[in-house]
């Protein structure tokens, strides 16, 4: 289904530009420097924390962490005029942040997003967008209502390469789009260990942590980064590796919901108290094209890890794209009987007999840029926040379409946890016959955060 065919229906559409410069004019700091607040310091946050720090139009001006030494080391970075809150809400209470950027875990980035939009706070959020189907609609409808610029965090889509890769593609270099194919390979045998329940350290604010969550004793596997190997608070590397790569097929081809997703999986070789699989395949049916997504935790091939293998094969050539740039090529024009199966002494007499081929004849001009920049593309995605800010337009990476890419991840991870294949009712919206699989796109935030997700949708 073509993303413009759901325009019309979605939540978010237009809310972006509702806000004119004009009105941003009237903003506390909108004039002088964007006054960023950070909703976690973590692995991604304090990237995004130096991003906005080198930036000449923002201040990173207030943190909240749940684990304190997190907060001391974003002050140590950005100075110490930035305050710290360890309750985020009182970071959102403050009249000095114009915007903040949302990079806890992953069940935390709906509800915080959606409170700091209800708080008048633009949002930067980081990918998945979601950790069910449901908050991506929820999140939408607040940001609608409140008229708030959110930026997710899939930084690509703002790289210079990327977006000529996509003209390119879009422009029929490698002719038509037959498949895709998403590879991720690394070995962290033998896993993150099994290390009992306790006592949260004095300076790890756990309850915090768990937010919407459901309640579990402390557990060191299941805090700060650990957290994306356990289905309370992540889709595993379906929603974390897996999105990177679906995120920029869906935005090439202006792709919404998928039409079907069949993934199998599991965590078969990691010996540790991870739940999310080690090893997964899905794949992925699109009008017009399959994309096979695949990741493996327990080997890398010849000892090296590959962390990002995007390929597009077409009708006339192949493209493989990453961060650093990006390849495209050409396919041999042969005669097809030629290119089938070929056997010493060639066909039998009588039947076909081969052409010769014309060396240097291809179906497409060979092609290479090695102009990305995985460092800048942080920057060059946080430029374009602070520039739609002030602009009041959509930014790169916006709610709806981000929506159905964290979308797709998850109904991988359905698939693989009910072993059987999902199939998208567009209509509907929802999973179709299915009633197990559909229960799985929502899911209960604990107390008190379900009442706050209650009074936001109100």
């Amino acid at each position: 289904m073509n993303r413009r065919s759901f325009i019309k229906n979605s939540i978010l559409a237009g809310t972006a530009t509702a806000f004119t410069a004009r009105s941003y004019g009237q903003i506390v700091g909108a004039n002088d420097r964007v006054r960023i607040g950070i909703i976690g310091f973590g692995l991604i946050g304090r990237i995004h924390t130096r991003s906005f720090h080198g930036l000449k139009k923002s201040q990173v001006v207030a943190v909240s962490d749940c684990y304190q030494p997190r907060m001391d080391a974003c002050i140590e970075l950005v100075g110490p005029a930035c305050t710290k809150a360890a309750d985020f809400r009182k970071l959102l209470e403050r009249k000095d942040v114009d915007a903040v950027v949302v990079a806890p875990g992953d069940h935390w980035h709906a509800l915080q997003t959606m409170l700091a939009c209800d708080a008048g706070k633009d949002v930067y959020v980081e990918k998945p967008m979601h950790l069910f189907v449901r908050e991506g609609e929820w999140m939408q409808k607040v940001a609608a209502r409140t008229k708030r610029v959110v930026q997710v965090g899939t930084q690509q889509r703002s790289a210079p390469h990327y977006q000529k890769a996509k003209a390119l593609l879009r422009g029929g270099s490698i002719g038509d789009i037959v498949s895709v194919q998403c590879n991720f390979f690394r070995n962290v045998m033998p896993g993150i260990g099994n290390p009992p329940d306790g006592e949260a350290p004095v300076d790890l604010n756990w309850d915090m942590l768990l937010g919407p969550a459901p309640h579990r004793r402390y557990n060191p596997n299941r805090a700060l980064y650990h957290f994306r190997w356990f289905w309370d608070y992540s889709g595993g590397q379906m929603t974390n590796l897996g999105h990177h790569s679906l995120d920029i097929v869906h935005w090439i081809f202006d792709i919404a919901a998928p039409k079907a997703v069949s993934s199998s999986g599991g965590r078969y070789f990691l010996k540790d108290n991870g739940e999310v699989p080690d090893t997964q395949d899905a794949i992925i049916e699109y009008p017009r094209f399959n994309a096979i997504v695949q990741f493996r935790e327990c080997t890398a091939g010849a000892g090296a890890s590959s962390m990002g293998s995007l390929t597009f094969m077409g009708t006339k050539g192949t493209m493989t794209l990453g961060r650093d740039g990006f390849t495209i090529l050409p396919d041999k024009k042969i005669e097809p009987v030629n290119a089938f199966a070929q056997i010493i002494g060639g066909h039998p007499i009588g039947g076909p007999q081969p052409a010769p081929e014309v060396e240097g004849d291809f179906w497409c001009e060979k092609a290479e840029d090695k102009s990305g920049d995985w460092k800048q593309q942080y920057v060059d995605h946080a430029q374009n926040f602070l520039d739609c800010i002030q602009s009041r337009k959509t930014p790169n990476s916006d709610l709806a379409s981000s929506h159905w890419v964290s979308t797709t991840c998850h109904l991988a991870n359905i698939s693989a946890r009910t072993g059987r294949k999902i199939t998208w009712n567009v209509a509907a919206n929802n999973i179709a016959g299915d009633k197990q699989a559909n229960a799985m796109l929502v899911r209960p935030y604990r107390a008190p955060w379900n009442k706050e997700l209650k009074a936001l949708l109100a």
